[in-house]
């Protein structure tokens, strides 16, 4: 199918480039439905009366309906959607940029999922049936140990796994960290629990600050419980993390005005595991921390980095700058497209 619509491209470009457009207003729909034309038209930067052109057609072919709560895709819109997807993503280049945003940062996977997480909350729920389908092809037989990181991303995309569980593959899930005084649901604790229930796996906890002092670190660590996690952490065959932007993280942690001045000064951009880094990828602070440091990640054979919006380029290049050689990105397309743009510049 592919070399027969790079041949129509060849002498009828304009009919690709019409597919394209009415594929990128059902996807707008799909995402953000329902939702109302001028908004719809803002979203993808189309003019009103190009969109009502657009709209009026789809809904003549039995695709969408509008209401006054706006428009959604009908049950044969979603089907037309989700087969065109994968051709659409061939025929525009998203492989390709898979392909080369891979061998720029030397890992082994990228996958992109089209649109920009920072807009489109639906985008996120695709991050998560990405790391399910990876997850589900990755981990192999036996007892698997999967080390899972806490943040808004990685706690959405949590909701998208399914069983992955068999009569030869049973998976165990742990907080890669201690809490960081955010949001219950979105600590590592609860996102670790989400993913055991989502794929019928099970999950330890570990109820400790991630900040810790020297001295109540040193006494924690005598602590049967605490040491039976941390021990757990450290056998993890699999982890799944997200990557933030530095002062978001800072804040995020409730750090202090005079470490978050410290960070601005060294040009902090990106933070995973503890970790901050400039925008050459250089460590320029490490915070104390109860889990999984960023050394111990390099020997684990499963590493999946999920991150995304245009906002997180600048970040997610930053660190990717030391992610191990076996990681896989799943990532979007205004990230990628942002980091290619100064690849290619």
């Amino acid at each position: 199918m592919l070399n027969e619509l790079q041949l129509i491209e060849a002498i009828a470009p304009d009919m690709l480039h019409v597919l394209q457009e009415r594929y990128r207003v059902l996807q707008g729909i799909y995402w953000m439905q329902p939702i109302g034309r001028r908004s719809l038209s803002e979203s993808l930067a189309l003019t009103e009366r190009v969109l009502r052109t657009e709209t009026d057609l789809l809904k003549k072919l039995g695709l969408i309906v509008i209401s006054k709560s706006g428009m959604r895709l009908t049950e044969k819109g979603e089907e037309i959607y989700e087969r065109l997807g994968d051709v659409m993503g061939q025929l525009f280049g998203m492989q390709q940029n898979e392909r080369q945003l891979a061998d720029n940062f030397g890992v082994d996977r990228c996958l992109i999922v089209s649109g920009d997480s920072d807009q489109q909350q639906k985008v996120i729920e695709e991050f998560g049936n990405l790391l399910d389908e990876a997850l589900h092809s990755c981990l192999p037989n036996g007892q698997n140990i999967i080390a899972v990181m806490g943040g808004t991303t990685v706690a959405n995309a949590a909701k998208q796994l399914t069983n992955l569980k068999s009569a030869q593959r049973q998976n165990l899930f742990v907080p890669a960290r201690g809490g960081i005084g955010e949001t219950v649901n979105l600590q590592a604790n609860s996102v670790s629990a989400e993913m055991a229930t989502r794929s019928n796996g099970t999950y330890r906890t570990l109820f400790v600050p991630e900040q810790l002092s020297a001295a109540t670190y040193d006494s924690l660590l005598k602590e049967p419980a605490i040491v039976e996690v941390l021990n757990l952490i450290n056998q993890a065959n699999c982890v799944v993390h997200s990557i933030g932007r530095a002062l978001h993280m800072a804040a995020r942690r409730k750090m202090s005005e005079e470490d978050i001045l410290m960070l601005k000064q060294k040009n902090a951009v990106a933070e995973s595991f503890g970790y901050f880094f400039d925008e050459n990828g250089k460590v320029v602070y490490k915070i104390p921390r109860v889990g999984l440091q960023l050394k111990g990640v390099r020997s684990i054979p499963y590493i999946f980095a999920v991150a995304g919006g245009k906002s997180k380029a600048k970040a997610i290049q930053a660190y990717m700058k030391n992610a191990p050689q076996q990681t896989w990105l799943i990532t979007d397309e205004a990230a990628a497209n942002e980091i290619l743009r100064g690849v290619t510049l």
